[in-house]
């Protein structure tokens, strides 16, 4: 008998969890509370070569191949002055691919649009409000008072998880970082920089980076400090002028482009709060389990987000194909995938604190990155992870990983 699944949540861990559970020979039908996709949501992203490689587990590589742009390395400076060291973003994968930097829409639309035509059923306008473990499986219930009964539910609906909070109701909340995020997309500027390269900028008075687009265009984001957390109400009060009018004056003093970038931009985008999770205790009950940002939301300054998302995908479908029972796939899954989470999280809240330095770290900072130089390897942990779809997985309920990935 056919296995079915629920995935709550079509943002990019719903359709491509769906995708992976199809291919491992389980029925799965994704449920988004919105009543459209996520046409135009979102600024852009990078999808670290990580990420590319877990999709192409799937087959889903040259879905995202021609959106955006190659990422090659990244640099990191003090205003305007010469980076004070550069980065690279892990070793292509054998057919030349790596880390890429997309707009967030076209990852959504292009991930969306593969999983409906591999035969994935969507349904929109159906928030979930409760879930209950019901005659051997979940039953879903929703806010149009419809409901859905499969054998196994996942929560891939992100930051705010419903799936997360009837898993545990205690679960904590998402941690405040304090960083707000806007940017947007220059154009009609000439920078003297080569296209694909991303550079980091500690501004005097706010972080910042951009990279050039092979079109000419600069994709460009900054993290204007904010200590006390705001509402999305006060977020939102913020017009269009005012956050033009905000970023001028923090990079008044600085002397590389962050002002071009600013003016040369059409429309800056609304800004908004910074969260991740530096551990979620609990990850599944009762045949519902949750993956990507429910489970453990990284800040974006891990550039992980989505990849972390995308490998939690694989390994869950690999689990719940090669284990004995659900309960048993669960826990493997957990087993190989919280120890990496957790520690990009970590990794994305040192590279967060980073951005709001004080005067005397600034000072510092250079003769840092001349005293400490990590090679290539140091971060082979995070950009040099694969997974393998045809190696098997060994169901492990003592909680010890049975395989890498």
């Amino acid at each position: 008998m056919t296995i079915k699944a629920l995935v709550i949540g079509g943002g990019i861990a719903g359709p491509v969890t769906a995708m992976a559970l199809r291919r491992a020979g389980i029925e799965a039908t994704v449920y988004e509370a919105y009543n459209r996709g996520a046409d135009g949501v979102g600024a852009f992203l990078t999808l670290a070569v990580n990420g590319v490689a877990a999709l192409g587990a799937l087959d889903l590589q040259a879905v995202v191949r021609d959106k955006g742009f190659a990422t090659t390395k990244m640099s990191i400076g003090m205003g305007g002055k010469k980076p004070m060291a550069e980065f690279g973003f892990g070793a292509a994968l054998p057919d030349g691919t790596g880390t890429h930097t997309i707009r967030r829409a076209d990852l959504y639309d292009s991930l969306r649009d593969e999983a409906v035509r591999r035969g994935v059923p969507t349904e929109y306008g159906k928030r979930l409000v409760a879930a209950a473990p019901e005659a051997g499986g979940v039953t879903a219930t929703f806010a149009d008072g419809s409901t859905a009964h499969a054998d196994l539910l996942i929560g891939a609906d992100g930051l705010r998880s419903t799936v997360r909070t009837i898993i545990d109701p205690g679960a904590p909340p998402p941690r405040y970082v304090p960083l707000l995020n806007t940017g947007g997309y220059a154009r009609g500027l000439r920078l003297d920089v080569e296209p694909g390269e991303m550079h980091m900028v500690f501004g005097r008075g706010c972080f910042y980076s951009y990279v050039v687009h092979p079109d000419g265009d600069v994709w460009w984001f900054a993290n204007p400090r904010q200590p006390r957390e705001q509402t999305r109400e006060e977020l939102a009060a913020v017009t269009a002028d005012e956050w033009r009018a905000r970023l001028l004056d923090l990079f008044a003093e600085d002397d590389g482009p962050a002002r071009d970038l600013v003016t040369a931009t059409d429309e800056i985008f609304a800004g908004w709060n910074t969260y991740d999770f530096p551990k979620v205790p609990v990850w599944h009950r009762n045949r519902m389990i949750i993956v990507g940002d429910a489970a453990h939301a990284t800040s974006p300054a891990s550039g992980q987000g989505a990849s972390m998302a995308i490998e939690d995908a694989v390994v869950l479908a690999k689990c719940l194909r090669d284990a004995g029972d659900v309960h048993d796939a669960f826990t493997t899954y957990e087993s190989l995938r919280r120890h990496r989470v957790e520690r990009v999280v970590a990794q994305g809240k040192r590279n967060g604190d980073g951005k709001t330095l004080g005067p005397v770290m600034r000072h510092l900072l250079p003769l840092l990155f001349k005293l400490y130089r990590p090679g290539p390897e140091a971060m082979d942990w995070l950009y040099g992870h694969r997974i393998d779809w045809d190696s098997p997985v060994s169901p492990c309920s003592s909680g010890r990983p049975g395989i890498r990935g």
